[in-house]
């Protein structure tokens, strides 16, 4: 066989394994198509129908804020609520007496976040830590539900963008408004498992216009978060962002664990953590510090909602 016909084979072999793949994932498409309609098509009318006169038996309060801690949860504020928020970051505890165990120095970040909806709000805030403008969009697309063939899990897409305003890190750079920009996307994929216990993922990307030579501009994250109730009020929490690639040199995966307590329309999170940054792409690309080495951070975020919209 000449180089001409071995070329032409391998040419013929490729694009029939092209044609075989596309084949094959038309094929898982329809079967999941098939199993999803299959699983809904027993008394499909009746079921309308009770849809019709009976909102769905969503299952709501997985997590008592719309955050675990530093991550967004799978809750929303409801439509025509706003949600004012104090994050406040005090120093490591291990600074010692002589900075009251971190007491002396504090970082804030103070955010507005409402809700158009039920299933979707939108929300911005500015923070200290390097004077950074931040801001999101939060959709629901599904929701748990208790119902017959309802969802066993809550879906939720956050997109979301920050400027940095601090001085120019740059000096052999152009300073640029795009250079200062960063963004994150983020899928929520969780569960309230039963009235004391919630968990979810969140798979995170973060990209940052602008990096150290040093560092790549995308990272890849996947956030863990937990609520265990512990009474009527008050929850234990717990929130990890390890970072899968792309870490920025020097960094640490973000960790903080705390307690949620509720008082009518204040939720308190006070917590523990090793991050200094208050928005996703702070703690996820800048955390320094390591928890477990003593670099803990005391901090607490206070929310307190307010119903601005019509009521029906």
């Amino acid at each position: 066989m000449n180089h001409d016909e071995l070329l032409m084979l391998t040419f013929t072999q490729a694009i029939q394994m092209k044609i075989t793949m596309k084949l094959f994932a038309t094929l898982i498409v329809a079967l999941l198509y098939t199993l999803v309609v299959q699983a809904q098509e027993p008394d499909m009318i009746k079921d309308l129908k009770k849809e019709e006169t009976t909102p769905k038996s969503h299952v709501t309060n997985a997590f008592k804020s719309s955050r675990v801690i530093n991550n967004h949860s799978i809750e929303f504020i409801g439509k025509g609520v706003l949600d004012v928020r104090f994050l406040h970051r005090f120093g490591t505890v291990n600074s010692g007496i002589q900075n009251l165990f971190g007491l002396d120095q504090a970082n804030t970040r103070i955010g507005l976040d409402y809700g158009l909806s039920n299933r979707i709000m939108f929300g911005f805030g500015r923070s200290n830590v390097g004077k950074e403008l931040d801001g999101f969009v939060k959709y629901r697309p599904i929701w748990q539900s208790n119902d017959p063939g309802g969802s066993p899990v809550s879906v939720v897409w956050v997109s979301g963008i920050t400027v940095n305003t601090a001085p120019w890190a740059f000096p052999d750079k152009k300073n640029e408004f795009n250079s200062r920009l960063a963004y994150f996307h983020e899928i929520i994929i969780g569960r309230k498992f039963s009235e004391r216990f919630s968990l979810q993922v969140n798979p995170m990307f973060v990209h940052r216009n602008m990096v150290p030579t040093t560092d790549e501009n995308n990272l890849f994250a996947l956030g863990i978060g937990s609520r265990i109730k512990l009474t009527k009020r008050t929850a234990f929490t717990l929130d990890y962002q390890p970072v899968l690639s792309g870490r920025q040199t020097g960094t640490r995966d973000m960790l903080a664990a705390g307690f949620d307590i509720e008082t009518g329309g204040h939720v308190f999170q006070l917590h523990f953590t090793n991050a200094t940054g208050m928005n996703e792409k702070a703690f996820t690309t800048a955390t320094i510090d390591d928890f477990w080495k003593g670099d803990i951070r005391f901090g607490f975020n206070i929310s307190r909602v307010f119903t601005v919209g019509k009521k029906k």
